[in-house]
């Protein structure tokens, strides 16, 4: 049984929803195969522009698969398959969107915070519980939380294992959305239409570029941006939108 569903709309949207009920969607080796399967096969198709990661309206994902972390040796080697799937992740030039409802724990607060926007349900609850359980966050959440909220937060966060709602998520600066109850995945699906209505070279490299000034220092950040502004200025994109503007009219993206 597939434990990821995938669609794609008439507006360039790929929606991947997590669908694996009685384990909470935790992200268990089966379901991080099929979810970064789906990303990267979808990454790959040129009428995909932007991909909305959704689970249910209880909850996102619950976080890894306890029982494998609890049957494993204390003499196991690291398993380089759980630093790949981040990895990989990682590599999506497509923009990711995350739709959460319900409980992002753990790997699955990690799966939101890895994705470029968030829009969350007002009962949306996120956290890293990783320390009640002896353990620590592995997927990037200590690194990404504290760039999204800053070290003292992220660290009462980290070493409580407490979770925090959406609105909070929202006041940091965490959360791109927190939506009144029920219309999350509506508002969701909505602002990846608008991004997929862009041209896609563009929004694509824009992506690439932002993640820099994220993760590299200013004088790095700043070459990276004009390296990605000068390889959009070559593309027929750009003579589409600019030309669709003096003429007043809606451009017509091709991905070229």
């Amino acid at each position: 049984m597939a434990l990821v569903e995938v669609a794609i709309d008439d507006y360039r949207v790929g929606l991947v929803t997590l669908s694996s009920p009685e384990t909470r969607n935790a992200l268990s080796p089966q379901m991080k195969a099929e979810l970064i399967e789906a990303l990267e096969r979808l990454d790959g198709e040129p009428e995909v522009r932007c991909i909305v990661i959704a689970g249910s309206d209880k909850i996102f994902a619950a976080g890894a698969d306890i029982r494998t972390l609890a049957a494993q040796s204390l003499d196991a080697p690291p398993d380089p398959q759980r630093a790949a799937f981040w990895t990989r992740l990682g590599a999506i030039e497509t923009p990711l969107l995350a739709a959460v409802s319900g409980y992002a724990l753990g790997g699955g607060c990690e799966l939101a915070m890895a994705c470029d926007l968030i829009v969350a349900d007002e009962k949306a609850r996120f956290g890293l519980p990783e320390v009640t359980l002896g353990m620590i966050p592995g997927g990037g959440g200590t690194q990404r939380l504290t760039r999204a909220i800053g070290k003292h937060r992220a660290m009462e966060y980290v070493l409580t294992g407490r979770h925090f709602n959406a609105q909070m998520a929202a006041g940091w600066g965490l959360v791109t959305k927190s939506i009144q109850k029920g219309a999350w995945l509506v508002e969701a699906v909505e602002m990846a239409r608008t991004i997929a209505e862009r041209a896609p070279i563009a929004t694509r490299l824009a992506k690439r570029a932002v993640l820099a000034a994220d993760e590299a220092g200013l004088a790095v950040g700043l070459d990276v941006e004009r390296d990605l502004f000068d390889q959009v200025m070559a593309t027929e994109d750009r003579v589409e939108g600019t030309t669709a503007f003096l003429e007043k009219r809606e451009p017509d993206f091709k991905g070229r």
